[in-house]
């Protein structure tokens, strides 16, 4: 029996001996398993060395002890740690992995619990997932520590006398006169966090070349995982995901023109949204469209006399803005928009508006035994994340009846 079966079997026994709770005969065999934890060690480092004067197509991979200035970071790169890990669950010990041990379920070794990858390689991922998230890096973000959070909100609907704050009101009072009492009205915003996941396998060829696995989780991943957000900004529905703008009561839908023809954008709808869009937030508001309708863009024009003026500035090459511009705002095309002639095929939006609340990022996992029968690796990637407009309506101004929003969108046409 060689020493990796022996220690195998010490181990399970001095399993049996805590279970049993003989502590005694428990602490009799640490002796013994670290004997033989030391000799396997030893015995994989000899025919690491013999391997490599005698085959060195087969040699197998044996990392040492992290040197101290190294031992924080110990992968130079995610496909690396991945590989590892594989080798690691396939018997070539890397002590990169084991460094620290548990005695009961853990997320160091694989065996108990799994191997959680590398926190800076699961920071980057979700760093690029806000480089690439058109929409969620305009959003107000806010880290949680629990599940979710409650936020304390003025419930207020409408700036007529007597809707202030949600029912505050003054008088103008004669001498010695008294005036009704008012009071404001709270609400509750509450967002709690939904899982995002995704998951993929790897064969042992993949990862065999950690170049084209770390391609796969850094890019493939962080773009699906990026878009998905996006999306639930635009178009969650709010049930066990993200409430999307598009499906809130504080969207702004404005109406088409009459007798306008399907499919097309005019210079009135222009206007009209604009003048819905609520004037703070105009300074903040930014258009997202899909591309189908910039053609309609470029042929709009404002009548002015005899002649016209373009309403659509489009971008002045690399000395202007990299976005063209509506009404001095930025133009910016998405996925998320829906095609030319639908509800939500050009926005006017402050996304400071909306709210994103998430806890700590993407957490990575992986395990050989759910394909195990394939030969093949998961790798399960996992964010929590919720997110909503901070309106539950829109604003009924202090004079006028059309209704006001950051969030603003064209009839279906």
């Amino acid at each position: 029996m060689n020493y990796t079966e022996q220690l195998r079997q010490a181990v399970a026994e001095r399993r049996k001996y805590l279970d049993a709770g003989d502590m005694e005969k428990y602490e009799s065999l640490k002796v013994t398993i670290d004997e033989l934890r030391a000799k396997v060690e030893a015995e994989k480092e000899q025919s690491e060395i013999e391997s490599a004067f005698t085959d060195p197509a087969t040699k197998r991979a044996f990392v040492g002890t992290p040197e101290p200035e190294k031992a924080e970071k110990r992968f130079s790169t995610l496909g690396e740690q991945l590989t590892s890990i594989k080798r690691h669950q396939d018997g070539n010990i890397d002590n990169r992995l084991i460094e620290a041990r548990a005695s009961g379920m853990n997320e160091t070794i694989g065996s108990e619990g799994g191997f959680l990858v590398q926190s800076d390689f699961s920071n980057e991922l979700w760093k690029r997932m806000y480089e690439t998230g058109a929409l969620y890096s305009r959003t107000r973000r806010v880290g949680v520590k629990g599940d979710g959070i409650t936020i304390p909100t003025i419930d207020e609907t409408s700036r007529a006398n007597g809707s202030r704050w949600g029912g505050v009101q003054a008088y103008w009072a004669s001498e010695a006169g008294t005036v009704a009492a008012s009071k404001p009205k709270f609400g509750q915003l509450e967002l709690r966090l939904k899982k995002l996941m995704a998951l993929s396998y790897a064969t042992d060829e993949l990862l065999a070349d950690s170049a084209a696995l770390e391609a796969i989780v850094a890019d493939a991943f962080n773009e699906e995982m990026g878009f998905k957000v996006d999306d639930g900004i635009f178009n969650g529905t709010g049930a066990g995901q993200m409430l999307g703008i598009l499906n809130s009561d504080a969207l702004v839908t404005v109406n088409k023109e009459a007798n306008q023809v399907a499919a097309t954008i005019l210079t009135e709808n222009i206007i009209k949204m604009w003048s819905r869009m609520y004037g703070k937030s105009r300074a903040n508001a930014v258009w997202f469209i899909n591309q189908d309708i910039e053609p309609q863009l470029f042929t709009m024009s404002l009548a002015v006399g005899t002649g016209g003026v373009p309403v659509y500035m489009p971008a002045n090459g690399l000395a202007g803005s990299p976005y063209g511009t509506l009404m001095g705002r930025p133009v910016i095309p998405v996925e998320q928009c829906a095609t030319l002639g639908t509800v939500g095929d050009i926005m006017l939006v402050d996304l400071s508006q909306y709210m994103t609340i998430d806890k700590g990022g993407v957490k990575g996992d992986s395990s050989m035994h759910v394909r195990f029968l394939y030969d093949e690796m998961a790798y399960r990637f996992i964010t929590r994340i919720d997110g909503q407009p901070l309106w539950k309506s829109a604003l009924t101004p202090f004079k006028g009846s059309n209704t006001q929003s950051p969030f603003v969108a064209l009839q279906t046409r």
